[in-house]
């Protein structure tokens, strides 16, 4: 009697299904007990050694927590009566933030726990007194110049508009601030990378379709007007775009405004987040098989995305991951410990958040398991490529290959609040082709597409272990089809 491979498998042994782990599995999360009187909505956090950590609030307090990861930490009141700084650098002796009115210095001179020393490093732009007018970092870039993102008002600007709102200013100590890129919404995290690009987060809403990571580059415009008459001022290191197109498909705008710039990645709504703020790359190889990748935050969802990128044809573009949900409040601010964990500080003030509490300071690390998870997302001329955690059950692949699904859709240039997938289309997929090892898997398809998300998700993928994916769906942007 011939039996066929499935019948084969049908016929093998009940075994025991292995238990599917969940995030809490793989990720823990501490959260660390603050002390009654404390509201700390976290607008910044600077990791120290030895368990210390500074962190700065919407209110204006910057907190020096010693013991931080302990079942007792200290707080003691670093400095307090700044305007709303959100973001904090340490260089040197000097602690830098960017507040409202001003990128400043800090410093403890006497050594007494007390910060006893400010200065004004620039403070070459205005406020209109505008609730909505946070500014963003700094972040040295590799040249040693401090950059930092404004967000564009919202509502009545009490003194009239205000310049250079929704812009990347690039500051160098001693010298006039240089407006780099226009064009900005509500860009909340930037980040250097490891190999040097500056990258700025941004939210969906009105001419952004939705939320996005895109690099920040000297010149270029991201697409939002409000503050784009700043570049008719002579600082401004942009050119004036022309009004924008209302209604116009993201992948053309670039036909039309030559220096628009496309994000890397989408992220999209509701599927991945809807307000995408801090980010870090795990530079200490901590996060297990995602060692290396880039973590970024999400204020509405109270959790923490994961991104892949790659550089194709020069441009920058890649793929968002599910990682880690539930955390306890909307985050603001990712930054990775010396002992390579995340401190993950949180605020919903101002904003919903699906999280429990208003406020709060977690701790993300690696358990040490590793689960079954699509590692990244590459594509490849004709198709994508994953590389996962974990080896492929190749007997079970062969006598029931997985299901396959990717669409692919784009978003509109409009100054309707975001914005609908665009002119969607499901890709035809050819015969899955896995590695040896099991570790990768090729998906062909000649669907691709420049411009547009490609949506994926796939069932009934087992690891030898006999688990299926923890999370079962990537989003890679793709910008360009490789050569």
């Amino acid at each position: 009697m011939v039996i066929t491979p499935l019948l084969s498998l049908l016929c093998l042994p009940l075994a025991e299904a292995p238990a599917q782990l969940q995030e809490a599995d793989v990720y823990e999360v501490q959260t660390v007990a603050l002390p009654e009187e404390i509201e700390m909505e976290v607008g910044g956090l600077l990791p120290l050694p030895n368990d210390q950590l500074l962190v700065c609030t919407r209110r204006g307090e910057i907190w020096h927590i010693s013991a931080a990861s302990s079942e007792e930490p200290a707080f003691t009141l670093w400095t307090d009566g700044l305007q709303e700084p959100l973001g904090l650098w340490q260089q040197g002796e000097w602690v830098y933030t960017a507040t409202r009115g001003a990128l400043m210095r800090i410093r403890d001179q006497d050594k007494d726990g007390r910060a006893d020393d400010f200065e004004v490093v620039n403070d070459d732009w205005d406020i209109s007194g505008n609730y909505h007018e946070y500014n963003f970092g700094p972040r040295p870039d590799a040249e040693g110049n401090w950059w930092i993102t404004t967000n564009r008002a919202f509502g009545t600007e009490s003194f009239g508009h205000k310049p250079w709102r929704g812009w990347a200013l690039r500051i160098q100590e001693g010298q006039p601030m240089e407006p780099m890129v226009a064009g900005l919404r509500s860009p909340a995290g930037i980040e250097l990378s490891p190999w040097g690009d500056m990258f700025y987060t941004d939210n969906q809403g009105e001419w952004c379709g939705a939320s996005k990571l895109a690099v920040l580059r000297k010149g270029d415009y991201h697409g939002h007007p409000f503050g784009i008459k700043s570049a008719a001022l002579p600082q401004s290191r942009v050119k004036y775009p022309g009004e924008n197109p209302d209604g116009m498909l993201m992948p053309e705008v670039p036909e039309y405004i030559p220096h628009f710039q496309l994000p890397a990645v989408w992220f999209p709504y509701d599927k991945m987040g809807r307000s995408p703020s801090g980010m870090a790359w795990d530079t200490k190889g901590s996060m297990g098989p995602f060692a290396g990748q880039l973590f970024v935050g999400d204020q509405y969802q109270a959790s923490v995305m994961r991104v892949t990128l790659e550089q194709v044809n020069g441009v920058w573009q890649g793929a968002c991951y599910p990682f880690r949900k539930g955390l306890a409040a909307g985050v603001i601010r990712v930054s990775q410990a010396p002992d390579g964990g995340f401190w993950i500080g949180m605020s919903d003030r101002g904003w919903p958040s699906l999280g429990q509490e208003g406020f709060g300071l977690q701790k993300l690390s690696w358990s040490g398991v590793v689960p079954f998870e699509i590692r990244e997302m590459k594509v490849e001329p004709k198709g994508f490529r994953l590389f996962l955690t974990k080896a492929v059950d190749r007997k079970r692949f062969a006598a029931s290959p997985p299901s396959m699904q990717i669409e692919s859709y784009t978003y509109e240039l409009h100054s309707a609040y975001g914005s609908d997938e665009m002119d969607r289309k499901a890709l035809e997929i050819g015969a899955l082709q896995l590695s040896e090892d099991g570790m990768e898997l090729f998906i062909p398809t000649s669907d691709l597409r420049e411009g547009y998300v490609h949506e994926l998700h796939v069932q009934d993928l087992f690891a030898q272990e006999g688990e299926t994916l923890l999370h079962a769906e990537a989003y890679y942007t793709l910008q360009r089809i490789p050569r």
